[in-house]
């Protein structure tokens, strides 16, 4: 499982820093990276449909 990784306040304002320099870019901690899932056409279907309906963007990993 996909975990944020565990941060200080000090870390945390790094991260926001780097990403105000780098603007529209947005950074996420995570303990280990996930591993993107591998999709069959059907599942990503599914997954489309349902960014459509709520307009949003999902990201599939194991």
């Amino acid at each position: 499982m996909c975990r944020y990784a565990k941060l200080t306040e000090t870390e945390l304002q790094k991260i926001r820093q780097l990403e105000s320099e780098l603007k529209r870019v947005y950074l996420l901690a995570v303990e280990r990276p996930p591993s993107p899932a591998k999709l069959s056409e059907g599942q990503l279907e599914k997954i489309q449909a349902l960014e459509k309906e709520l307009n949003v963007r999902l990201v599939a990993y194991k």
